[in-house]
């Protein structure tokens, strides 16, 4: 698809629900991106005016990345304009198309991109820049459906996994394919994280992949009607998928973490990270660094992410450059990270 809309939110001390101006975005979640060199659209980079392009609406890029946008907007002395947004892959081609200047996404989507790899086969996006690893993105493999246990249970089922060509598509077919299974062995759709609620809650599938930070709003809010559930994956099949891939880690999402939530539940994660186009400028690349952790500590109540925050998890990211902004910033802390 070639054309989405987004509405955009300028996040000032009016607070998150004043939605200031409607935007429209040319973002692009299929496989046809352009050349890393193109950079279509023009950044506004320069001028201390930042567009932040985020996630779905039922999504914790969203909630998150609208605290962040307000905050640095009343208080680093740059405007930051949060924006809904539609998946990594969307976001990347965001800003190359000029659409933003900073953007959420992926761990692995981000190196995919950078590389030409995957969802970006043959068109690296080379034009882009590590700002800042936030949290782990837990996947969550979520079924209201008690004798769906493992991943192996979901063969032959209707799972949702992921809008097509998105990172949680891969996510998901990274994990089937643990368990020797294939997109073939169950029957899948392709849903955003409220789609797949939705149709959890109203029993037209029987799973869904969702790949976001836990609690994830689209999950808290199925379970105060349904009995949801996690599904764990075991040791053997986390070691089988981290021996193929770098970029997931192994995690546990602890029991109570939604309502219905009684138990552990032993998953993998990437990273959430920030990045933005190359040609923002080095001073309000650093503001915006700073603002979001230097105030972590008294933010925790705005948003529960920024108890997650560290300088070690920020600095993480091996596979991208860091922005020189980020980079300044990270190096006054006494970490100093690669840059272009």
């Amino acid at each position: 698809m070639k054309s989405i809309s987004r509405r955009g939110f300028v996040l000032g001390s009016a607070g998150l629900g004043a939605a200031a101006m409607a935007l429209v975005g040319a973002g692009c979640s299929g496989g046809d991106n352009k050349s890393s060199n193109s950079g279509s659209g023009s950044s506004k980079g320069d001028s201390g005016e930042l567009r932040f392009v985020t996630g779905g609406e039922s999504g914790t890029y969203y909630a998150f990345g609208s605290v962040i946008a307000q905050h640095a907007t009343n208080n680093a002395g740059i405007k930051v304009t949060a924006l809904a947004g539609n998946g990594s892959q969307a976001n990347v081609q965001d800003l190359e198309d000029g659409n933003a200047e900073l953007a959420f996404c992926q761990s692995d989507v981000e190196a995919y991109a950078y590389e030409g790899k995957n969802l970006f086969d043959g068109a690296p996006v080379d034009m882009i820049s590590t700002v800042a690893a936030l949290y782990d993105e837990q996947v969550q493999i979520v079924t209201c459906n008690p004798d769906i246990k493992t991943v192996a249970d979901l063969k032959g089922k209707n799972v949702s996994i992921g809008a097509a060509g998105s990172g949680v598509y891969f996510n998901a077919i990274d994990i089937l394919g643990a368990y020797d299974m294939t997109e073939n062995d169950i029957k899948p759709t392709y849903q955003s994280f409220g789609d797949s609620a939705d149709a959890l809650k109203d029993e037209k599938i029987d799973a869904a992949f969702i790949v976001a930070g836990a609690p994830t709003t689209a999950i808290t809010d199925l379970s105060t009607s349904k009995a949801a559930y996690l599904v764990s994956i075991d040791d053997a099949h986390i070691q089988k998928l981290l021996e193929k891939s770098e970029y997931y880690s192994k995690t546990v999402i602890p029991a109570g973490t939604y309502s219905t939530m009684t138990t552990d539940t032993t998953t993998v994660a990437v990273s959430a990270v920030i990045i933005a186009r190359d040609d923002v400028s080095e001073d309000d690349v650093y503001k915006f660094v700073k603002d979001i952790f230097d105030n972590a500590p008294d933010l925790v109540s705005s948003h529960a992410k920024y108890k997650e925050l560290s300088i070690e998890k920020a600095t993480s990211i091996s596979s991208v450059p860091y922005h020189k902004g980020a980079a300044k910033y990270f190096e006054e802390k006494g970490v100093k990270v690669t840059t272009k």
